[in-house]
């Protein structure tokens, strides 16, 4: 009886509170910053609230697309900065702040998002060839179909999905990975891990690396015949792919791992 008279009252929105839910005031807003960037160069993204994705450029020029969004918020209160430094570029979504301000700064400084505040960012880039791309959240995805470069990419609450010419970093905490390598050149160790999900990597057939990778519940499968340890319990693998020459280590918790082969 209660749902049938919160329908009968549907035509009665601005009198009849609890029975019916109240649409955004707020209008969404846009940000968009376009330039060129030396090969080598970083692209880096900041964000808190909202997904990240990157795609191949057209172009020479990087394209960094925003949309602000928030039902209880106000988007304009949340202002998207670029900081130019000798590295490249460094893009963040700032949110207002209470007590010390929020900074937008190469490889970190402060961000942090008042309580209650739900204004989402999500970022559309479009990267060309040679950009080293880093990509930052909290609450949201991360994906990239471009195809060149480098990618360096963390969130907390969403899951990575990731393709790069060169190597992948990424880390979540709540979410899978999925990331996908066109050359295993890289110089020292790179770690790939979650905790509340799988791990998918794809690797070249011609990969040269050393590889651990571990997982408490959950099962470990190869295409480069490595062997696993462990039956029962949390099990883990320890083994070089063609000539090694550096480290790639896998982790998670509560989730499983796969290395996959192409080309």
């Amino acid at each position: 009886m209660r749902f049938r008279a919160c329908l009968l009252t549907l035509g009665l929105a601005s009198i009849v509170g609890g029975c019916t839910t109240r649409a955004s005031t707020f209008t969404a807003e846009e940000f968009g910053w376009k330039e060129k960037l030396a090969p080598g160069a970083a692209l880096e993204i900041r964000n808190i609230n909202g997904d990240i994705r990157v795609e191949d450029a057209t172009g020479p020029e990087v394209e960094v697309a925003a949309r602000k969004t928030g039902d209880r918020s106000n988007p304009a209160e949340v202002k998207i900065e670029v900081v130019k430094h000798p590295l490249g570029i460094t893009i963040c979504a700032i949110y207002p702040s209470q007590g010390t301000p929020n900074q937008c700064l190469p490889g970190g400084g402060q961000m942090n998002m008042p309580n209650g505040n739900d204004v989402k960012v999500a970022f559309i880039i479009k990267a060309p060839s040679g950009v080293r791309f880093i990509g930052h959240t909290v609450n949201g995805g991360i994906t990239s179909t471009a195809t060149s470069g480098e990618a360096d990419v963390k969130t907390v609450n969403g899951s990575i999905e990731v393709t790069a010419l060169g190597s992948v970093r990424a880390q979540t905490v709540n979410g899978s990975v999925r990331a996908r390598m066109g050359r295993t050149d890289w110089k020292g160790e790179i770690a790939i891990a979650a905790v509340n999900g799988s791990v998918t990597i794809d690797l070249p057939a011609s990969a040269s690396v050393e590889v651990h990778a571990r997982t408490v519940s959950g099962s470990i499968d190869t295409d480069f015949g490595l062997p696993v340890q462990g039956e029962w319990g949390p099990k883990s693998l320890s083994g070089t792919i063609g000539s090694g020459g550096r480290v790639l280590t896998v982790n998670t918790v509560n989730g499983s791992i796969k290395l996959s082969r192409h080309g």
